[in-house]
């Protein structure tokens, strides 16, 4: 019944800082804009086919009590070079290690505090 997740829902507080960060940085491509009354609420990054994030503005959005969601992971292909750019943009990242699923791991935060875990894949 269920095929995949289909997305992640984010809350920004500044919409054009959040859409720097997740498609100059990480390198992200925006599938459209959400428009509400000639103004733009939010947008849809693709991460890969069928595999999106939705951001809407703070104001745009009912925040349920109790944040529920601690993280989200995007798998990446090289963690030394996503770490550098992101040393190169100025974002704080920890330093690649080895997790306890035996994959690398390394960790940031967006423009509004959340946090994304970035894993880089092993054989094992």
């Amino acid at each position: 019944m269920i095929q995949k997740l289909a997305h992640v829902c984010l809350l920004a507080n500044d919409l054009e800082k959040c859409e720097h960060f997740y498609c100059q940085v990480l390198g992200l491509k925006k599938k459209f804009d959400f428009i509400r009354k000639g103004q733009k609420i939010g947008f849809y990054l693709q991460i890969a086919d069928g595999q999106f994030i939705e951001v809407f503005a703070t104001n745009e959005a009912v925040r349920v009590p109790g944040n529920r969601i601690t993280h989200f992971c995007l798998e990446v292909t090289d963690i030394q070079e996503l770490v550098a750019k992101l040393h190169s943009h100025q974002i704080a990242v920890t330093e690649p290690k080895l997790g306890a699923d035996q994959s690398w791991q390394a960790w940031c935060k967006d423009p509004d505090g959340v946090d994304i875990e970035f894993h880089h894949y092993t054989p094992t």
